[in-house]
């Protein structure tokens, strides 16, 4: 008899939930039925609604993490994509502008150390355009200095050394003479002197090559072995530059 009555109000409800919404019925069963009915009720009709809007959920709830947040559009998703792509660009041109700037500095850095160069290569080069700037003058003047030397070089030295009262007049007219020429010669050479002309005489110093020009060599006991013993001609420098090398004789005992 259950049986027959639980069929019978099943049938009921769902012939009057097409005809009618499903709260508007639900009410008449519990006026007309009895509660055994209304349990039937209960675990029959309402369990199926609340399972049909737990699907729904489900099936939005399983939507949502595709993409990416609970609101399914995806836009967040993409927000933090844009981000990262625009903050590479940036590091890209940071880094290339890091390295233009390293090259231009490297560049500054050689101009301003070629630019040095250039200044010091021009001060040593005005330096010795001052400096050598009469070399030729110097080189046609020191024959004229060395003909004061033969001039002097002449004069026998008994006869300088002649008392006064034993000189003829010819004898005085000559060491007048001689004088003159000796005082003319010392303040032409200290004038060249001021001027960076200055004449060696490497006599009793050792032979260097680079100062001196062998004209002959000898053997001689009382003397050391490549010495200078005869000056033949005087040198000169310029400058501390050699301008015409002494020729000299040079002792060879080995």
């Amino acid at each position: 008899m259950l049986r027959q009555t639980i069929s019978t109000a099943s049938r009921a409800v769902r012939s009057s939930a097409q005809r009618q919404p499903l709260l508007a019925a639900r009410p008449a069963f519990t006026q007309t039925t009895t509660p055994a009915f209304a349990a039937v009720a209960r675990t029959t009709i309402a369990p199926r609604v609340a399972r049909w809007y737990s699907a729904e959920a489900e099936k939005k709830d399983a939507e949502a993490p595709k993409n990416g947040n609970g609101n399914g559009n995806g836009e967040a998703a993409e927000k933090p994509a844009e981000a990262e792509s625009v903050e590479a660009q940036l590091k890209k041109q940071l880094e290339a502008k890091e390295a233009e700037v390293r090259d231009w500095k490297d560049k500054c850095l050689r101009s301003v150390a070629d630019f040095r160069n250039l200044q010091d290569r021009s001060a040593r080069e005005m330096k010795a355009a001052r400096d050598f700037a009469i070399q030729k003058f110097a080189k046609d003047l020191v024959d004229s200095v060395d003909n004061f030397e033969r001039a002097l070089s002449m004069v026998p030295e008994e006869k300088l050394t002649t008392q006064e009262a034993e000189q003829t007049e010819h004898l005085k007219d000559l060491v007048s003479l001689y004088e003159g020429l000796k005082m003319t010669e010392k303040i032409l050479l200290d004038t060249l002197k001021n001027h960076g002309l200055e004449r060696f005489d490497p006599h009793g110093l050792p032979f260097n090559p680079n100062e001196h020009e062998a004209a002959f060599v000898t053997p001689q006991a009382d003397k050391e072995h490549n010495t200078v013993f005869h000056v033949q001609q005087k040198g000169f420098k310029l400058n501390g530059r050699i301008l015409r090398p002494a020729k000299v004789g040079v002792v060879k005992n080995k």
